[in-house]
């Protein structure tokens, strides 16, 4: 499934080389802090044991990849992929401590990896970035071991007509606050959009199951501002 936003040429690039640098704190400022209790949610999904291999595409900064360590006793292996440079560099500096995680920057649709190799693969707020659904998908089954899980946590469709009509309203002023921090508006008219137009919770069940995932659910958070997608390859 492609997605025409995110290919007109040079958009996605363009996008996050302005806001690399203060992406961390704008997430702060837009989401009141709360991505940071969504993520923890989706590593208590997870449960990871010691010593299991996870796999973070579009992983910014590398907030995913430092919960996990967290949760493990034991050393585990951890890549992370992001096809944006600036951010692969902050996400180095941010994780300087830790020598087990090797940095890749390549596209969620074409990750330079052999088949089968690890236990988990996470995505979050990243396949609403890419040109291709599809084959961001069918290259998270490929690179999973058998019996590994597909976790993605991503913007959704609201579940509340009172709560998308807030939701609505604040997003407008979203541009603004990118101005304030930033120093950019773009980038944030660009995150609006994307939101808007991404698919459905049960759309992408649909899209999962088509790459041959199994057992797909999802779980919607704050009432579906976010949710989070998970399946298995069995």
């Amino acid at each position: 499934m492609q997605q025409y936003l995110q290919n007109k040429k040079g958009l996605i690039q363009k996008v996050f080389d302005q806001v690399y640098d203060q992406y961390d704190l704008m997430n702060d400022f837009m989401s009141f802090g709360i991505h940071r209790l969504w993520k923890k949610t989706l590593i208590n999904m997870m449960n990871p044991s010691d010593k299991q291999k996870l796999i973070d595409v579009a992983c910014g900064t590398g907030d995913i990849a430092h919960l996990f360590l967290k949760n493990v006793n034991e050393p585990s292996q951890i890549t992370c992929v992001d096809p944006n440079k600036g951010m692969i560099k902050k996400g180095k500096e941010k994780l300087n401590l830790f020598n087990n995680i090797n940095w890749i920057i390549a596209p969620a649709e074409k990750l330079p990896l052999k088949d089968n190799l690890y236990d988990f693969y996470t995505i979050s707020f990243g396949l609403r970035n890419t040109k291709n659904i599809n084959k961001s998908l069918s290259e998270a089954y490929r690179v999973l071991k058998p019996g590994g899980r597909f976790l993605c946590l991503e913007f959704s469709k609201i579940q509340n007509s009172g709560l998308e009509f807030f939701y609505k309203n604040y997003s407008k002023l979203i541009p603004s606050i990118g101005n304030f921090v930033v120093g950019q508006r773009q980038p944030y008219e660009y995150l609006i959009e994307s939101i808007e137009k991404f698919v459905s919770q049960d759309e992408l069940i649909d899209l999962m199951i088509k790459e041959n995932f199994k057992k797909c659910i999802y779980r919607n958070l704050s009432g579906g501002i976010v949710s989070i997608h998970s399946g298995w390859k069995i």
